[in-house]
């Protein structure tokens, strides 16, 4: 799965503090964050004008930063006006917001103490990524050889670059192989999410999702949780085998870009065709986001 591809300008860039022109807003060969990875990001949905869960990403890319050794200078409410700032003057009513956080190129050391902290957001038009067929046949995964690391090994908690590298080679690996994405599991065999979702399964009724200590724990994730205690549905966060998906009776991934999207197959293991929790939990979604 692919959903973005950017072949034109989108308009202005929100750049340390200024609106730019799209082709401005650019980054020295030798900054940091390119170089060391000391860079973080965010993606949120714009849904009739408005970002989704605006407030929790921006929180999300300070504690990320944080956990990074990145300093911020602005902030929460500033990189909120910012962001709402960016989304009126391109006038989306459907989007996606790109906040990045990195370090620049005053400082190529390996710590850089005396990088300056650069922050951009960009606003994308974006309509439903996901093809309606695909959205009703469900995606097809395979277990990637790669898996994600033990927490202290990496900075896990933040949204960082340098923890996506893992996602493409082991999209890339999937792809190669004829499939849509691939299942990643830990460090200790537990299965933990997708290059850039989480994933759900349903089993003799109750919503089961992996604890997110090797995994990101998305905003998606967390309004889909939401969304099925509001329906009385037994949700639980616990360990997963790749087993325990295998004889799962629905199962599906969550993402800001994906939203709520069926898994068919994983490994050549097909789920029943009828979907009735993964369909709900949809029609949920949609209508809190502003869809339905």
């Amino acid at each position: 799965m692919s959903f973005f591809s950017i072949d034109a300008a989108q308009g202005p860039v929100w750049m340390d503090g200024r609106l730019v022109p799209w082709d401005e807003a650019t980054l020295h060969a030798l900054s940091h964050g390119l170089n060391n990875a000391s860079c973080v990001f965010e993606g949120a949905r714009i849904y009739a004008g408005k970002v989704f869960r605006l407030e929790k990403h921006a929180r999300r890319l300070l504690k990320s930063a944080e956990i990074m050794g990145i300093t911020m200078h602005y902030t929460l409410a500033r990189l909120c006006e910012a962001t709402e700032e960016l989304v009126r003057a391109r006038g989306l009513e459907s989007g996606y917001v790109r906040p990045v956080v990195w370090k620049g190129h005053e400082d190529l050391g390996i710590a850089a103490p005396h990088a300056k902290t650069h922050v951009a957001i960009a606003a994308l038009s974006l309509g439903d990524v996901v093809p309606a067929e695909v959205r009703a046949a469900g995606v097809r995964l395979k277990t990637s050889s790669w898996a994600r690391p033990a927490p202290n090994t990496a900075p896990l908690g933040a949204k960082a670059s340098c923890h996506y590298a893992l996602g493409s080679l082991a999209m890339r690996e999937a792809q190669a192989a004829g499939f849509d994405d691939a299942l990643l599991l830990d460090y200790r065999g537990f299965v933990a999410e997708a290059t850039g979702t989480n994933i759900f399964i349903v089993k003799n009724g109750a919503l089961l999702t992996p604890i997110a200590d090797c995994a990101l724990d998305g905003i998606t994730r967390q309004a889909v949780l939401e969304l099925a205690r509001r329906r009385n549905i037994d949700a639980a966060e616990t360990r997963l085998y790749p087993k325990d998906v295998c004889e799962a009776d629905e199962a599906f991934l969550t993402g800001t870009a994906s939203e709520i999207l069926p898994i068919r197959a994983i490994d050549g293991v097909n789920f029943p065709a009828a979907r009735p929790i993964t369909d709900a939990l949809t029609d949920d979604y949609f209508s809190l986001v502003g869809k339905a």
